[in-house]
């Protein structure tokens, strides 16, 4: 049984509009319910939709090659911060750490900039290009 969220949150919505129009009073306690629920079956649908593609992934990394294919690399802007190396990291991370970054949750201003520039399906192929390396992985002049 496929379960179309979208179609879940309009027929909730429309409920809770008639309600609020109705002059009906909704406890407080139950919009902000509602509004977690929709917002995490809207985030949860749209995660779902976006695949990552390792093939496309390898031609997106230029920004990433800078610093993260450098063992040892070191940034000074602005103090200085070892580069991780992020070949062979989780897919999962890495979109979660980029989102962080875009949004400025994480506060590295490079990596701010870099995110920013990055759409959620560009997000996804980089992570699962990354994610596919390994330590005997034939080199990328991209990488």
């Amino acid at each position: 049984m496929v379960i179309h969220y979208t179609n879940i949150l309009q027929v909730l919505s429309n409920k809770l509009t008639k309600m609020m129009k109705t002059n009906v009073t909704v406890p407080h306690k139950l919009i902000f319910s509602l509004s977690l629920i929709f917002s995490t079956l809207s985030f949860s649908s749209q995660a779902a939709e976006i695949k990552g593609n390792p093939e496309a992934g390898a031609s997106k990394v230029r920004l990433c090659i800078g610093c993260h294919a450098i063992p040892g690399y070191r940034s000074s802007v602005p103090e200085i911060y070892t580069v991780p190396m992020i070949g062979g990291q989780t897919s999962g991370y890495i979109v979660s750490s980029l989102q962080a970054y875009k949004k400025g949750e994480r506060k590295h201003p490079t990596m701010r900039s870099v995110a920013g520039s990055l759409s959620d399906q560009d997000m996804a192929d980089i992570a699962e290009y990354y994610a596919a390396q390994t330590a005997t992985s034939s080199p990328n002049k991209l990488k």
